[in-house]
């Protein structure tokens, strides 16, 4: 029986985009092939995997790693469908583990699973393989960092996401540069101007520093000269208090 490693299952409320407020099963994988300045996700491989016993209580259980998909699918189960929006499968960057989600996606589907897919949207490929069990596609645009640039590969993947529900989330800072702002918002409107599109502050960490509301309300001005859908959405999970 395949295996797929995890990082943590639990229910909670989205914090981010323009699914933000509603309750989702989260199943976060290990590994990332970026290294995000401002990212404060542990992505590396544990040896048990941690699920949250009660919603809320930040109370868990501990299972073994990696977890055969027959077993992942029954700890999945125990989550009411009904109670649930969707599951977020999210990471880490889940299309690394794309092998492993080709066996998994269909058997949650089968069970009435909306798929919402969290991904850094670098993997164009990788997405065509479980396309077809994807319901929701919540699609980073990186910005440059450290010298590596994303632009191309970023418009493959958005036109794969293009039949499917996708929306895209761009983490900005203060020192955000308006070029890379520039190339991001002509990018998108060359795809399709009417993505949604979230200009997403970013929560402090090391050393990193959210825009002030000037910034924001300016580059949310820029970004509607060619788009027409630019919202302004922080993480909010992390003020309320949920995973």
């Amino acid at each position: 029986m395949l295996k797929l490693p995890i990082t943590e299952i639990f229910s909670s409320i989205q914090g981010e985009g323009p699914y933000v407020g509603v309750r989702q099963i989260f199943l976060r994988l290990p590994n990332c092939n970026l290294n995000c300045p401002y990212c404060d996700t542990n992505t590396s491989i544990p040896p048990q995997f941690r699920m949250e016993a009660d919603s809320g209580t930040q109370l868990f259980k501990q299972f073994d790693n990696p977890v055969p998909i027959d077993k992942l699918l029954a700890l999945i189960e125990t989550y009411d469908v009904n109670l649930h929006h969707s599951l977020s499968i999210t990471g880490g960057e889940p299309l690394l583990w794309v092998k492993e989600l080709k066996v998994l996606l269909p058997l949650l589907r089968d069970k009435g699973f909306k798929i919402y897919l969290e991904t850094n949207g670098t993997l164009p490929e990788q997405l065509l393989e479980v396309l077809p069990w994807v319901d929701i596609i919540s699609m980073d645009i990186k910005l440059p960092f450290d010298g590596q640039v994303f632009w191309d590969v970023h418009e493959f993947f958005l036109r794969y996401s293009l039949q499917k529900e996708v929306f895209i989330k761009l983490v900005v800072q203060e020192d955000t540069s308006l070029i890379n702002l520039h190339i991001a918002r002509d990018l998108i409107a060359r795809v399709d101007p009417l993505i949604q599109t979230i200009l997403q502050p970013v929560t402090p960490t090391h050393g990193i520093k959210a825009p002030k509301p000037d910034q924001l309300l300016k580059w949310q001005s820029f970004f509607l000269e060619k788009l027409r859908n630019i919202r302004v959405i922080p993480q909010t999970h992390v003020f309320m208090g949920q995973l």
